[in-house]
């Protein structure tokens, strides 16, 4: 044990205090099992009632005609997700990309695009075309407007007299907090911000950007009334093993529409090959109950003992969560970069890599990322990033089992402190 500690730099000082920690926290550890309980029962019925055999895993190529995995497959999340369609193609190469499929489907010139959840996330910009591009939706005519949160919830006065004056396509809704200091946006807000949307302009569409959250809270925005959702298989529904992908769930039509923008219009959902990823998509959904409950306990433990060691986070160890994101304000450069780099060096793959700022596509400022993970960008496995701008905050994700999330967090801690 010693020996082990050594050679991965873990300071004995802190492996104490994570222990004692941990002594505070079974009451907290007990209610996310009690939810990954919960969704792991959705699973299984929803495998029992599309009866998932080993046949599901036969593999399509080319055009993918007749792939009667992948059709079992939507099937599966529709049901856990409370969808009535669902698209989960392995075409989709990231969130963004899920997103930018949506919304070029449901949009169209003149219509007008509201988020009120405040700035999108920083990949986005170029999408909607807040920041210049001759391919986003604002070079296609598209309007974009945006309401920014109050006290980190819906500006409910303002988005009701904004729908009662002005006609919108869609509103797009990002819950979990992106590069930003807000708080994330937990189901019980959704809900209260859709019946009011509902209520003043039905024919809305209201579309959740829901990375990063899934199988955290016992429901999803779909069975509060949201009308579509989307997200990525290489964060919490992939549960790790999903090699890429994203889904697009919701309402027939608009699964509809996401379908023939992704593929070809008049053919939509009928094609699409699956290249022999069945298995691995159906094994990620499966392991992914106790796969988002370890990122969340590993979150926590971030949380209390960092907040322990002087540091704010964001959220607090005993709040309610809506995703698997733990922020920790450092308050200066140094902190961060060395907390990134002990990250790094806990991780599976590359872990003598030494994470260096640098400049990304899709962001203005220089970005530090740990992510030493089998799949490249799977951020529910173990990975910490931020931008190079104050206040140096750390956006921290994942941990496949609880186990290497707090091996990832005892070497971070370590190589800050001994800096």
């Amino acid at each position: 044990m010693n020996k082990l500690l050594e050679n991965l730099s873990i300071d004995k000082n802190v492996l104490e205090k994570v222990i004692e920690v941990e002594n505070n926290l079974q009451n907290v550890y007990n209610q996310i099992d009690n939810i990954a309980f919960l969704n792991s029962l959705k699973i299984i019925e929803a495998f029992k009632c599309e009866n998932i055999s080993e046949s599901v895993f036969a593999s399509s190529t080319g055009y993918g005609y007749n792939d009667i995995g992948r059709e079992k497959i939507e099937s599966v999340f529709a049901r856990i997700l409370g969808a009535e369609d669902a698209l989960v193609r392995t075409q989709i190469i990231s969130g963004t990309h899920a997103l930018t499929v949506a919304l070029f489907a449901f949009l169209r010139p003149g219509d007008t695009l509201l988020s009120i959840s405040g700035l999108p996330y920083d990949t986005l910009h170029e999408v909607i075309g807040i920041k210049e591009n001759q391919s986003s939706l604002k070079s296609f005519g598209i309007n974009y407007d945006q309401i920014d949160l109050i006290n980190n919830d819906f500006d409910y006065e303002k988005i009701k007299m904004y729908l009662e004056s002005n006609a919108v396509k869609l509103i797009e809704i990002q819950r979990s907090k992106g590069y930003s200091t807000r708080k994330s946006l937990t189901i019980d807000k959704i809900e209260k911000v859709v019946k009011l949307i509902k209520e003043v302009s039905s024919q809305t569409i209201i579309m959740i950007d829901n990375c990063y959250c899934e199988f955290v809270e016992d429901k999803t925005p779909l069975e509060v009334g949201a009308d579509v959702i989307v997200g990525s298989l290489i964060k919490n529904l992939g549960g790790g093993i999903a090699p890429n992908g994203g889904y697009i769930a919701g309402r027939k039509d608009l699964v509809h529409l996401a379908a023939e923008r992704l593929n070809v219009p008049g053919e939509g959902k009928e094609v699409g090959p699956t290249l022999g990823q069945n298995k691995n998509i159906l094994m990620g959904l499966y392991e992914a109950p106790s796969v988002v409950a370890s990122s969340l306990k590993t979150a926590i433990l971030t949380s209390k003992l960092l907040e322990d060691l002087g540091y704010k986070v964001e959220p607090r160890y005993a709040e309610k969560r809506a995703d698997i994101v733990q922020n920790i304000f450092f308050g200066n450069r140094e902190d961060l970069i060395k907390y990134c780099e002990g990250i790094q060096s806990a991780s599976a793959i590359d872990n003598n890599a030494v994470p260096m700022p640098t400049q990304m596509p899709g962001y203005d400022d220089e970005i530090i990322m740990a992510s030493g993970s089998f799949t490249q960008g799977s951020s529910i496995e173990i990975s910490c990033d931020g931008p190079l701008r104050d206040p140096f905050i750390a956006y921290q994700q994942g941990g496949l089992t609880y186990e290497y999330g707090r091996i990832a967090v005892l070497v971070a801690v370590s190589k800050m402190l001994n800096k």
